[in-house]
């Protein structure tokens, strides 16, 4: 039998909707794997269930009512289309979470150092920043200069 919206806001935290004793938590089914985990302090999660290489797995498609029936079913039926192509669900999830960590990462370190159309130079240290002036900028540089220009000449300590 096939979830209705009324159902999801009529179920209630910890009571199940067949016996109507307490319980930690319970799923209410939609079809094709596709759950309403309703928690005994009262969260409603969208779990998709389903096998891959012999083994059962599950993955979260989200919160209710941020995530609705019908968004969880269209996220149901893709990640069903990965695994007739054979693309375990989960691992592309893992991996798309890493690509845009990483992606963050890049974003951030190209942030870290700015020079402004004056020359001014400012660093950032995690939620710091420090910015010079123009002048200091040159300084700086200068600086920078003499000291590269100084280790060119030492040789290596054995």
């Amino acid at each position: 039998m096939s979830l209705t919206i009324a159902a999801i806001e009529k179920a209630q935290p910890g009571i199940t909707p067949d016996v109507r004793t307490t319980a930690k938590s319970y799923k209410m089914g939609d079809s094709s794997g596709l759950y309403l985990l309703v928690s005994r302090a009262g969260g409603k999660w969208w779990r998709l269930k389903y096998r891959f290489g012999g083994r059962e797995r599950g993955l979260s498609l989200g919160v209710y009512p941020d995530v609705s029936l019908t968004e969880a079913r269209q996220a149901r039926d893709s990640y069903r289309a990965m695994l007739a192509t054979g693309v375990d669900p989960g691992e592309h999830v893992k991996m798309l979470r890493a690509s845009r960590m990483a992606d963050a990462a890049r974003q951030i370190a190209a942030t870290r150092f700015t020079l402004d159309d004056k020359g001014a130079l400012s660093f950032r240290f995690g939620n710091r920043r420090l910015c010079l002036t123009p002048e200091e900028t040159s300084a700086l540089r200068g600086f920078l200069d003499t000291t590269r220009s100084v280790a060119r000449e030492v040789t290596p300590c054995p």
